[in-house]
């Protein structure tokens, strides 16, 4: 799958950003007044800034909230839904606890299980796809929840959290590596069946179906060297997750935990350019490119 920026801003940064709410909605750190507007500002920026990026991925952004209409069907709509009251309950409950010094502890509570639906929704968009094998996966959504608990604990300077959170997205993160690697040989899905040729022979690619290029091509066909895809996720391993687990074991300081979070954001947007880049849609055995 083509890598597009905006989506990858998006996964990255909202993911973080509705990782800190649900910390805060949980009462973690136990913060008011303008304390918390800081913590809350992060979070929000992060969320509503992801969000606003998806947007820039579609044809035409101004039709965006036509998508909540879908919500019976489309993981996309449920996703917005669910973003959406997030934001919106947590912002009542941020203005209680920064301007009235008073903590509705069920309202939190609320939020941040809203704050995690948002994540699961947006995994779901891609794990629900048969299409692309590698995503088509419980570990989705279990990456995407592991990586937004333990980024959301960072921010939130949860640090034992944060800790334990890292090392099991890590785990996932290379269970989901392996997994997905052989997904699309195990889909049982190949030229023949991409083709609907494959009760009269053996089919093979003569000639591509386009003498130029095309949407699906732009789109659906991206292919990254395997040496390449290597080192970013060794890149990734180390930024996402090692560093930041290597300066949380140090002794304290404002510095260490502020570059823990940053190193694990820059590796997860590293993480993410792969999720997308390393992605074989199917259609992709259609132009004999898999």
């Amino acid at each position: 799958m083509h890598p597009a920026r905006s989506v990858i801003a998006f996964t990255t940064l909202s993911g973080a950003g509705f990782g800190l709410l649900f910390w805060l909605g949980l009462g973690l750190p136990d913060v008011t007044g303008w304390v918390a507007f800081v913590f809350f500002a992060v979070g929000y920026a992060l969320a509503a800034g992801g969000l606003l990026a998806s947007t820039f991925h579609l044809g035409h952004p101004e039709r965006a909230w036509k998508a909540f209409s879908q919500w019976r069907s489309s993981w996309l709509s449920r996703e917005g839904v669910a973003s959406v009251a997030a934001l919106v309950v947590m912002g009542v409950y941020g203005a209680a606890l920064i301007f009235l010094d008073t903590r509705i502890a069920p309202l939190g509570w609320l939020g941040a299980v809203l704050a995690l639906a948002t994540v699961y929704t947006t995994s779901m968009i891609y794990a629900q796809l048969r299409t692309v094998p590698r995503w088509k996966t419980p570990l989705t959504p279990a990456l995407f929840i592991a990586v937004s608990l333990s980024g959301g604990a960072l921010l939130a300077g949860q640090a034992t959290a944060a800790m334990a959170l890292l090392a099991v997205a890590g785990l996932v993160q290379v269970l989901w590596w392996m997994r997905g690697d052989g997904a699309l040989a195990a889909s049982g899905t190949d030229m023949a069946t991409a083709t609907g040729l494959g009760g009269i022979g053996h089919v093979r690619a003569f000639a591509p179906p386009h003498t130029g290029s095309n949407y699906l091509l732009r789109e659906f066909v991206f292919v990254v060297g395997r040496k390449h895809a290597a080192k970013l996720r060794i890149i990734a391993l180390a930024l996402g997750y090692a560093l930041p687990l290597v300066l949380l074991a140090l002794p304290f300081s404002h510095a260490a935990a502020a570059l823990a979070a940053i190193s694990h954001i820059v590796g997860i947007a590293v993480s993410r350019w792969l999720f997308f880049a390393e992605a074989e849609h199917v259609v992709g055995l259609y132009y004999g490119a898999r």
